[in-house]
């Protein structure tokens, strides 16, 4: 006849029981974020260790500090997918600032050289990451005006950092200095032409501002940056509809669904675009969508209205 079990073997169960639930829950956290890892060097690929390391979300300003180990890596777990600046800086060196983008579950790798520069240089350099990173705190802190203020000192002693001209474009824009916002963009743009943020907020800033042309142009070397960025794919395709560009945007609300299936506005969009290409029955389909996704939202009436006339 089998022994029933001990009390303390039932709860050593209960507690391995509770163990596995835990690592589960952290294993399918782990795989919704990304991680970055760097590699630092001098001019001559020399390993940099202790510099000082700032990874800045661009979506959230969530700020994480670290710093490289003696062959000059970091390795940073646990990021939600986007944007990051990733800011270096030693003593005795011109500090870096590189947009990086993470991913789910995929580890995005970089590699970065310092150049060497004189004592009185690095003075002055010194000072503009200070107020650079006062300029971050102060945006966290939603205080807008007193960081373009720090942000605008910054780039007086250092104007070649692209960073610092992004990120001053941003706190104009929370400002709702649109045309401060726009001149701050484009010269991290010119800066960083690689940068999706540049480019994404430059073509924002066209586009609330009319100059339909530019913002196109700028949208599509966002999504030529980054493919996979459901929102500029979306705005690519607002920008080509008012422009006449009928069947380009047809195809950009259609990766941009391809992409995030809960997309609602890209459904209504989607569907007013079919609608002038006479694509009635896909028109139908994708108005009925975001009526499914978004049956409250202010632009649902219309949707509705439209449906009573295609349906006759």
């Amino acid at each position: 006849m089998s022994e029933a079990p001990t009390f303390s073997g039932f709860w050593l169960k209960i507690r391995t029981a509770g163990l596995l639930l835990a690592w589960l829950a952290m294993l399918g956290w782990a795989q919704v974020r990304g991680k970055i890892e760097g590699h630092v060097t001098d001019a001559a690929g020399n390993a940099l260790d202790k510099v000082a390391v700032v990874i800045l979300s661009q979506r959230t300003s969530a700020k994480i500090e670290l710093s490289t180990g003696k062959e000059g890596q970091f390795i940073q777990i646990g990021l939600e997918p986007g944007f990051y600046q990733v800011t270096l800086n030693k003593p005795g060196f011109v500090s870096r600032s590189v947009e990086i983008k993470v991913n789910i579950d995929e580890t995005s790798k970089f590699e970065v050289k310092l150049e060497a520069v004189e004592a009185a240089v690095e003075r002055a350099l010194s000072d503009a990451d200070r107020l650079f990173v006062k300029g971050n705190k102060l945006y966290a802190e939603s205080k807008y005006a007193e960081a373009a203020a720090a942000y605008q000192d910054a780039v007086k002693l250092n104007g070649i950092q692209w960073a610092y001209h992004f990120n001053l474009g941003l706190a104009h824009k929370k400002l709702g200095q649109a045309a401060e916002a726009q001149a701050a963009f484009a010269k991290a743009e010119e800066l960083n032409p690689s940068s999706y943020g540049a480019n994404k907020e430059l073509a924002e800033s066209f586009g609330r501002a009319g100059q339909l042309e530019e913002a196109k142009k700028y949208y599509l070397k966002a999504v030529e940056l980054s493919p996979d960025e459901p929102d500029a794919l979306y705005n690519l395709g607002l920008v080509q509809a008012a422009t006449g560009e009928s069947a380009a945007a047809q195809a950009s609300f259609e990766k941009c669904i391809a992409l995030k299936p809960d997309y609602a506005e890209a459904y209504y969009q989607l569907g007013t675009v079919e609608i002038g290409l006479n694509k009635v029955t896909d028109a139908v389909g994708n108005l009925e969508k975001f009526l499914t996704l978004a049956p409250g939202h202010e632009k649902a009436p219309i949707a509705r209205q439209l449906l009573e006339v295609l349906k006759k």
